[in-house]
């Protein structure tokens, strides 16, 4: 099978987004596979679709660093990006792709895992969608459907800025910003930090695209966005630059609960899965889902499915059982696919800011 190489080399910040988010979107049924490299030309920082700004992002630090926060329609949390990290996207027509998250990320990170391990890098895959070495994240993943296209995005990590990255997280105080550091520095690992003397990025990309011939029995074939490509790209860019769309679920965290009136609360709560932390904003009404709101840094297909997992709540009592139940039969019913998350996760999250 042909697959399309685009190596677009460094991108500005939003059209480095936009790049994916424009072909996918052009992508046909009875189109070839694509598969887009690229490196942020300027830094920023990249929210996932189902986070809440206000509760994940230092706003005021990215403003005096001229940073732009970009959302993307790919679920997952918060991260700095520069041109250190090499991003790539494959964009492949859903009937060519695995049907489920974890497999799509187990059958397009296995080239990847391949091509650090032909570099001297002893990687692994760890699912949810991790890839480590000795313990530490060299690579995380991110999948969604965009259009008729399946997408698994990712990077291969030549360096990165843990100092930035911390102080472009929202914290609750200093202290706790200084160890998110120092995790960050024992956690996190990169090509310059595993070798000697790392790669260039012509190495990665030709190791990359031998791994891919031989890993998914593609034949990758370089070529350049299509005129409609670049029209889907330029759309994307304007959409993903609209305050609208970045700041959509951009509403201040409750840390410690709002009485409304009696018996009306309005809270927080949280509680982390594996396959991501869940984010539940909750008013309640005489012990009962009044409206609820749920996000967070997880994957989930359909995109809306946790919209329609709050939308099935609204109205139960705050019951643990009760909760748990009605989660899962909305998964099954409307057969959402969430990698590492639980309906006891989701539920935990309602109950602890009903407890708040």
């Amino acid at each position: 099978m042909r697959l399309r190489i685009l190596d677009l080399d460094h991108q500005p910040p939003h059209r480095s987004q936009a790049v994916y988010h424009g072909i996918a979107g052009a992508l046909a049924a009875g189109d070839d596979p694509v598969l887009t490299l690229l490196n942020p030309s300027d830094p920023y920082v990249c929210v996932g679709l189902h986070q809440d700004i206000a509760q994940e992002v230092n706003e005021a630090f990215c403003r005096e660093q001229g940073l732009p926060v970009i959302r993307r329609r790919v679920g997952g949390g918060a991260v700095y990006l520069d041109r250190h990290q090499l991003f790539f996207h494959f964009i492949y027509p859903a009937h060519l792709a695995p049907r489920r998250i974890a497999e799509i990320y187990g059958h397009f990170t296995d080239p990847v895992v391949e091509t650090y391990r032909r570099l001297g890098v002893d990687a692994h895959f760890r699912p949810v969608n991790d890839i480590q070495v000795n313990g530490r994240k060299i690579g995380g993943t991110g999948a969604a459907t965009l259009g008729q296209a399946t997408i698994m995005v990712g990077s291969f990590l030549f360096d990165f800025d843990v100092d930035t990255m911390a102080r472009c997280l929202r914290v609750p105080s200093e202290k706790f910003r200084d160890k998110l550091r120092q995790g960050m520095n024992d956690y996190i690992t990169t090509l310059s930090r595993e070798l000697e003397h790392p790669p260039s990025r012509g190495q990665v990309i030709a190791t990359f695209l031998q791994a891919l011939r031989e890993r998914l029995g593609v034949e990758p074939v370089p070529d350049a966005p299509t005129p409609a490509e670049e029209a889907a790209i330029a759309e994307q860019e304007r959409t993903l630059a609209d305050p609208e769309w970045t700041h959509q679920k951009g509403r201040r965290f409750v840390e410690d609960g709002v009485k409304i009136a009696e018996g009306t609360h309005l809270a927080d709560g949280a509680e982390k899965a594996p396959g991501g932390l869940v984010r539940a904003r909750l008013l309640s009404r005489d012990g009962r889902v009044a409206q609820l709101s749920l996000s967070g840094d997880f994957t989930i297909f359909p995109e809306t499915g946790m919209d329609r997992i709050a939308q099935a709540l609204q109205g139960l009592p705050l019951d643990p059982e009760g909760l748990e139940v009605a989660i899962s039969r909305t998964i099954q019913r409307e057969a959402l696919d969430l990698p590492g998350v639980r309906p006891r996760h989701i539920a935990t999250a309602i109950l602890n800011a009903s407890r708040t």
